[in-house]
């Protein structure tokens, strides 16, 4: 017993600087709170975050484009009404053609 126990210590004392490297190699890259592998995670995190932004940035853009033709011109309201919520003038008449698949049941299926 007394033999294994001095030949690891004098394997730890021989491989000390080695040992000590691979410690703070691992410490560093995957147990510490600012480890390597938390900073990749929080670049993808920020990638994820950054294509958020420009993607809301996207729309903002196009509301407000919209909103600025509302203010500007009475006509494109009258568009928005007549296409979003089917308002009309009282000598018109207005035709919802719809491209919507209706479920059409056959004699087979009803069979079954």
């Amino acid at each position: 017993m007394n033999q294994q126990l001095h030949s690891l210590l004098h394997l730890l004392d021989h491989y000390r600087y080695l040992i000590v490297i691979v410690l703070g190699i691992l410490i560093v890259g995957f147990i510490d709170e600012n480890s390597i592998l938390k900073a990749l995670q929080y670049r993808a995190e920020t990638k994820e975050l950054k294509k958020e932004i420009k993607s809301y940035n996207e729309q903002y853009e196009a509301s407000a484009k919209k909103l600025r033709d509302l203010r500007r011109d009475p006509n494109t309201i009258r568009k928005i009404a007549r296409e979003r919520y089917f308002m009309k003038q009282d000598d018109e008449d207005i035709y919802v053609l719809s491209d919507d698949n209706q479920n059409v049941i056959t004699v087979d299926e009803r069979a079954k």
